[in-house]
């Protein structure tokens, strides 16, 4: 019997990832749940696990391809026939299992702390047996999702196969199943539904992508291959770049309120509560507050339909890697415009502490509606980030200078830094962008934070 590592559905918007590395070499022992490859989505990066005990009989995607959503990765004996003969039989097919995730994406920015990202080894895939035809269900791929939905509504497994599905290889998605839904509850009560036509064959399984040929490096130069996280942030910040009209509006903040009373409440704040008070959970409290005035900047744009949230789902970029050279990655404190300072400084030491021991899972990274990045901490003076899409807008916070300023006609120094918010120009006007950060800028000059 043969088992087959599959490419699994980890979201409605995932369709496919990379190969970063094969943990387990073709002709060794698996273990059932042991990590075998590493995958890169543009979410995070994943281990997948054996689905069988047994030997690597086979590995069909190598180090660097772009494989599916339902791809065959690889083949596994299992553990009862690894030492009989093969026998021929038609190739393998596997059902995806984890449940399926929701939006983040990367953008390049920098924080006050350096984490290591990582995600917790997903379920095992559900396996079956070579020269099984269909799945249960009838379906090459039943998510959990259309499972739960098709469980909510009552739908028998006679009524689920017979809805034609539109994903890879014929896979029932979310959005069949409601169309089907739409469609019953469409028809009179007495007469019966149509059966829906045959679902369509599955897609032949795609030939493995070769990895590009190698370039011969000249005398003094080394070539690096752009893969894994760094390749997805490339791809995902090329799609960003490419789908926003990015401008960016640039405003000084006199932060002399906000570094006194930091300065003088350190101590007895990581005494008191436990958690360091750096300057980001300012930030992060004044645009949350300042998002719900002007909600347009907290708002997507899908095809011709502007969403505007109004909850504010901070996401926060960080480094990766203890020198931050491993890329970056948008950990989600929710519900941010509800939360005190206090317990934005909390989430922020949480994800710092998870991030740092591996213990970031996908759920952590998805749901942001603004993002908010910190160049200041490695001494950027000014910058022009780029928007995470499908998000409106995102704010850069950089380095704190002291700086000669003019008040009421004398000269003084004060500790100055710029606030630079980029945001897609298709939704926001230079006027209401200024109005926003006009109005970040006086929650933290008049040290907004406890009235």
């Amino acid at each position: 019997m043969a088992v087959a590592v599959i490419m699994p559905e980890l979201g409605e918007s995932i369709v496919e990832g990379t190969i970063v590395r094969w943990l387990k070499q073709q002709g060794e022992l698996v273990k059932e749940d042991e990590p075998v490859v590493e995958i890169m989505t543009d979410k995070v990066n994943t281990e997948l696990p054996a689905p069988a005990s047994g030997v690597l009989k086979q590995i069909l995607a190598p180090e660097g391809a772009v494989v599916n959503v339902g791809q065959e990765l690889a083949l596994i004996e299992a553990e009862s026939q690894a030492s009989a003969e093969p026998a021929t039989a038609p190739q393998p097919v596997s059902v995806s299992a984890p449940p399926p995730v929701g939006e983040v994406g990367f953008y390049g920015g920098g924080e006050e702390v350096q984490t290591v990202s990582s995600v917790s080894p997903l379920p095992a895939p559900a396996r079956r047996t070579e020269g099984d035809g269909q799945t249960q269900g009838g379906r090459a791929f039943i998510s959990p999702v259309v499972a739960k939905i098709a469980q909510e509504h009552g739908l028998s497994q006679e009524e689920l196969r017979s809805i034609p599905g539109t994903g890879t290889g014929g896979r029932v998605t979310r959005k069949d199943v409601e169309r089907y839904l739409e469609q019953r509850a469409s028809q009179p009560k007495t007469a019966p539904v149509p059966a829906p036509a045959p679902a369509p064959a599955p897609a032949p399984i795609p030939t493995p992508v070769a990895p590009a040929a190698a370039v011969a490096p000249k005398e003094g130069e080394e070539v690096i291959p752009l893969v894994g996280m760094r390749k997805t942030i490339a791809e995902h910040l090329t799609r960003s770049y490419q789908t926003a009209v990015h401008v960016t509006t640039v405003i000084q903040v006199d932060v002399s309120r906000m570094m006194e009373f930091r300065e003088r409440n350190k101590d007895s704040f990581q005494q008191q509560y436990g958690v360091r008070l750096t300057y980001t959970p300012f930030f992060v409290k004044a645009t949350a507050e300042a998002l719900r005035e002007f909600p347009m900047l907290n708002a997507s744009l899908v095809d011709d339909q502007i969403i505007v949230r109004h909850s504010v789902h901070m996401g926060v970029a960080v480094a990766l890697g203890e020198k931050g050279e491993e890329g970056l990655i948008v950990p989600v404190i929710r519900d941010a415009h509800k939360k005190s300072l206090i317990e934005i400084a909390r989430d922020l030491e949480d994800i710092a502490k998870r991030a740092r021991s591996k213990s970031i899972t996908l759920s952590d990274v998805q749901g942001a509606t603004f993002t908010l990045t910190n160049p200041g901490s490695y001494g950027a003076l000014i910058g022009t980030p780029i928007i995470n899409h499908p998000q409106t807008a995102i704010l850069g916070t950089y380095a704190i200078v002291k700086q000669p300023v003019v008040i009421n006609d004398m000269i003084a120094i004060r500790p100055i830094m710029n606030l630079c918010l980029s945001y897609d120009h298709r939704l926001i006007d230079g006027m209401y962008a200024g109005r926003f950060l006009q109005r970040v800028k006086r929650a933290i000059e008049e040290f907004e934070f406890f009235k």
